[in-house]
């Protein structure tokens, strides 16, 4: 973004989703027919909380959770596991270096992702809910595998912390590949565009956390569990309350490697904005619980629907 051009044509698409909105409005006057309802400010709105999610995940795990603050965010609504503060450096203490510098660099894209959002919406952004990185995650890993892991905290090791990023990643990909078909503005440089950059991004991320974990397949978790074993109960439970399709996948698919998430096409899966709150909620048809135990900042009834 230190492009001025490139940033105008970005902050550009604030003003394409009122544009949209107001032709939207006139089309049956003017003989259009049935116009697309125009819901760009609510798909942006509601990809504004997942990315204040996924943001103070990963800034908090790097030791960087007050740079939430700096963009608007409010690092003070984040609910951590006890005596885990996630600022000034109290993150995790990894022992990979490397590990240390991927956490890094997704905690930069993901403040990035919630700063540029904000900024196409203007005074329309919704505040940062409150968010739950504390017990939403020990139920999460609890309820994965079946009551074999208790207490489990992402930010106690480099290994919780890959199985933490996993919950989210795959996630994020699928909700904006579904959100797409929703957006009206297609125009150069808008709302569409930039939010198949910002997929990119998410998918490059979720590339590199399933290749860790892979890379780590064999690692005991447990007696029982192995790391291939946690990634597959996690893939499971997101299954299992985002309906009735077999849209996920774990890190190894009959025996061999399944880095990519996708389907027979290679083509990525699609969430709706009501699957992927089922998935953040971690309950069917929920509207607030799990990771954001007040629900989300905004009305989302009309894509919850969809």
């Amino acid at each position: 973004m230190s492009n001025p051009l490139n940033r105008r044509k970005f902050l550009g698409a604030a003003g394409a989703v009122g544009v949209t909105t107001a032709l939207a409005s006139c089309a049956p006057a003017m003989g259009m027919g049935q116009a697309k309802p125009n819901l760009d400010a609510t798909i942006f709105n509601f990809a504004l909380n997942l990315e204040y999610l996924e943001a103070a995940f990963y800034l908090a795990a790097v030791g960087r959770l007050e740079e939430l603050d700096s963009v608007g965010g409010n690092s003070s609504k984040v609910i951590l596991p006890a005596g885990f503060t996630g600022k000034n450096g109290d993150g995790v203490k990894f022992q990979s270096a490397d590990v240390r510098a991927y956490a890094n660099e997704v905690a930069t894209d993901e403040l990035n992702h919630v700063r540029i959002i904000r900024k196409v919406l203007g005074f329309g952004a919704v505040a940062q809910p409150t968010l739950d990185l504390g017990p939403a995650f020990a139920a999460a890993g609890s309820a994965a595998s079946g009551g074999a892991i208790t207490g489990f905290n992402p930010f106690a090791n480099d290994l919780f912390f890959l199985h933490g990023a996993f919950i989210f990643e795959d996630v994020g990909v699928s909700a904006y590949k579904g959100a797409a078909r929703l957006l009206s503005d297609t125009s150069a440089g808008g709302n569409l565009e930039n939010a198949a950059g910002i997929l990119a991004v998410e998918a490059y991320h979720a590339g590199m956390i399933r290749t860790l974990l892979y890379q780590l397949r064999d690692t005991q978790v447990t007696p029982a569990l192995k790391v291939s074993d946690v990634v597959q109960a996690i893939s499971n439970l997101r299954d299992s309350v985002d309906g009735t399709l077999d849209v996920d996948q774990g890190i190894l698919e009959n025996g061999a490697a399944n880095i990519v998430l996708a389907d027979s096409n290679g083509i990525a899966y699609s969430r709706t904005p009501r699957q992927v709150g089922n998935i953040v909620f971690l309950a069917v048809d929920a509207v607030k619980g799990g990771f954001y135990p007040d629900g989300l900042s905004g009305d989302f009834s009309k894509i919850l629907a969809l």
